[in-house]
C-alpha cells in the first residue's frame, strides 16, 4: 500500500527516525524509499550540504547508508547506491576519504530481490523488475567499491583531477609513476564499463539516475585515461626495457577499452543524450602499434624485419606523433564534456535551461506588470478591474454618465409598467433587501417596486384614507374592510 507515491514503511520509518530527532536517519531514509524514482534532489543536496558540515559525523552518514543497502528491497538497495555515489562526485572529500580508509563496502555480489521472485511479480511494486535489476545492482556495487579502492591507493579521485595539455595531472607525470597509475585507473574504468546495459534496460528512473552517474564518471575517466596514455606514448621510445614493455601491454588494453567505451557511448546516444554532448572518439593509426612492438624486440635483442636504423627510428618518430595528435582530439572532446555541465546535478539543472526559464520568467513578470500598471487603460482588461476597483481616485470613464448610487438616499419613481411586474405577495411586510435591489435593477427601481408595493398592500392606506383624511371608496358602497361582501364566483354572501 502506498501514500503519494513512498510506501507505508517509508512513512513510518521516517516518523520513527522524527521522532528519536535523528533527522541525518531521516533524510537518508527520504533519499532511499521504497518509491521507483529516483532520489529527490532536495534529499540529495541536504545530505550533500551535511557533508561539509564539520559537526555532522561522515562515519555515521556512509554507515546509514551502507545499512540501508542491505535491505531486501532492490529499490532501497539502488537508491542507497546512487545517494552514495552522488555524495562521492559533488559532497565533501572527508567522505570519499572515510570511504576509501574503511573496511566498510558494499558486499552485494550475491544481491537477489527475493521478494518479486517469490511472489512471481505480481502484487508487489514494480512487478519483476527487482529480478531484471539486480544484476545492474551488484555490478554498480562493485563499481563503488572500485571507485574507493582507486582513491585509497592514489590519494585522489581521477574523476576530480586536473586533465589537459597544460595542467593536466596524468599528462605531466614522469614515467615510472604514470606505469603505476594506470592500472588502478584501467581497473577503475573496466569495472565501470562491466556495468553493461542496453537501451531497453533503462526502463525505469532508478536505473537511469544511475546511468547518468556513470555517464558523467566515464567522460572524466576516459579524459584522464587518454592524458595518460599520451604521455605514455611521448616517453616511450626513452624507457628501458621493462618500462617499455609494461608501457606496450598498457597501450593495448587501451585500444580494446576504446572500442568499449564506444559502445557505451552508442548507448547513451540511443537513450535520447544529444550527440552534441557526446564527445568523438578519434583512434591513433594501426602502424603505431607496429613500431612500438619493433622497438621493444630491438630492446629485447630479438630479430625484426627492419633493423634499427635512422630511417625506422624517424618513421616511429612520426607515428608517435600521428598518434599523439589523434589522442590529442580525443583528449581535447572528452576534456569539452568533461568540463560542461550539462550533466552535472551539483546545481540541479542544467545552466543553459536555468537562463532560459529565467529569460522566460522575467518576460511573463514584464508582461504582467505592464497590465497592471495602468488598471484604467489596457483594453477590456483595465476597464473591468477599473470597474470593480474601489480605491481608484476618480471613476473611470465608463462611469463618468452614470449616476452614483445613494444607499440611503429617497427612492426616485418608477413607470408604471415596471411597478405591475411585481406581485403584492412578494413582500408583504416590506422585508426585502433595499441594497440587493439597488444593485439589481438599479436605484430608482427600488423606489418604484416599494411605491408598487404600497399600492397592492392593504395595510399601507390607513383605514382606506389617501393621506388627507378622506376616505377612498369604489362607489359602490363596499369598504375595505368589508370582508364579506362578495363571495368567489361575484355574487351576494349567503
Amino acid at each position: 500500500m502506498t501514500m503519494a507515491g513512498q510506501t507505508i514503511n517509508d512513512r513510518l520509518l521516517a516518523a520513527r527516525h522524527s521522532l528519536a530527532g535523528q533527522g541525518l536517519a531521516k533524510s537518508v531514509c527520504k533519499a532511499t524509499t521504497e518509491e521507483c524514482i529516483g532520489p529527490k534532489k532536495k534529499h540529495l543536496d541536504y545530505l550533500v550540504h551535511c557533508t561539509n558540515e564539520p559537526n555532522v559525523s561522515i562515519p555515521h552518514l556512509a554507515n546509514l547508508l551502507i545499512e540501508r543497502s542491505q535491505n531486501a528491497n532492490w529499490v532501497v538497495v539502488y537508491k542507497s547506491l546512487i545517494t552514495t555515489h552522488h555524495l562521492m562526485a559533488y559532497g565533501n572529500e572527508r567522505f570519499m576519504q572515510y570511504l576509501a580508509s574503511s573496511n566498510s563496502t558494499f558486499n552485494l555480489s550475491s544481491f537477489l530481490d527475493k521478494g518479486t521472485v517469490q511472489d512471481g511479480g505480481m502484487g508487489v511494486p514494480g512487478g519483476r523488475m527487482g529480478y531484471d535489476m539486480s544484476p545492474f545492482i551488484r555490478r554498480y556495487a562493485k563499481y563503488l567499491n572500485e571507485k574507493s579502492l582507486s582513491y585509497r591507493a592514489m590519494a585522489f579521485d581521477f574523476c576530480k583531477v586536473k586533465r589537459g595539455k597544460e595542467e593536466g595531472s596524468l599528462r605531466s607525470m614522469n614515467a615510472e609513476k604514470l606505469l603505476k597509475t594506470l592500472p588502478v585507473l584501467q581497473a577503475q574504468l573496466d569495472a565501470l564499463l562491466e556495468f553493461d546495459c542496453q537501451s531497453n534496460d533503462l526502463s525505469n528512473g532508478v536505473i537511469n539516475m544511475s546511468f547518468m552517474l556513470l555517464f558523467r564518471d566515464l567522460i572524466r575517466l576516459f579524459a584522464c585515461y587518454n592524458d595518460g596514455i599520451i604521455n605514455l606514448l611521448e616517453k616511450y621510445f626513452d624507457m628501458n626495457k621493462k618500462h617499455a614493455r609494461d608501457a606496450l601491454d598498457l597501450y593495448k588494453k587501451f585500444l580494446v577499452r576504446m572500442d568499449r567505451v564506444g559502445e557505451f557511448l552508442k548507448v547513451a546516444e540511443n537513450v535520447g543524450i544529444d550527440k552534441g554532448d557526446i564527445p568523438d572518439l578519434t583512434k591513433a593509426p594501426s602502424s603505431l602499434l607496429d613500431a612500438l612492438e619493433q622497438h621493444l624486440a630491438t630492446l629485447e635483442g630479438r630479430k625484426v624485419s627492419a633493423a634499427n636504423t635512422p630511417t625506422q627510428s624517424s618513421s616511429n618518430q612520426r607515428n608517435v606523433k600521428s598518434a599523439v595528435s589523434a589522442l590529442s582530439s580525443t583528449s581535447s572532446a572528452f576534456g569539452t564534456a568533461a568540463a560542461s555541465s550539462k550533466f552535472d546535478t551539483t546545481n540541479g539543472i542544467d545552466e543553459q535551461l536555468k537562463a532560459q526559464v529565467l529569460a522566460e520568467e522575467e518576460a511573463a513578470m514584464n508582461q504582467y506588470k505592464s497590465k497592471v500598471s495602468s488598471p484604467t487603460s489596457s483594453g477590456a482588461t483595465g476597464a473591468s478591474a477599473a470597474l470593480t476597483n474601489p480605491f481608484l481616485s476618480s471613476p473611470p470613464a465608463a462611469q463618468a454618465g452614470q449616476p452614483i448610487v445613494d444607499l440611503f438616499g429617497a427612492a426616485s419613481a418608477q413607470p408604471a409598467a415596471a411597478a405591475a411586474a411585481t406581485k403584492a405577495s412578494d413582500d408583504l411586510l416590506q422585508l426585502g433587501n433595499p441594497f440587493a435591489d439597488m444593485f439589481d435593477g438599479g436605484a430608482a427601481a427600488v423606489g418604484a417596486t416599494g411605491a408598487a408595493l404600497n399600492a397592492n398592500n392593504l395595510w399601507m392606506h390607513n383605514n382606506g384614507n389617501d393621506g388627507d383624511g378622506t376616505a377612498k371608496y369604489d362607489g359602490a358602497g363596499s369598504s375595505p374592510f368589508d370582508w364579506g361582501a362578495t363571495d368567489d364566483d361575484g355574487g351576494a354572501a349567503q
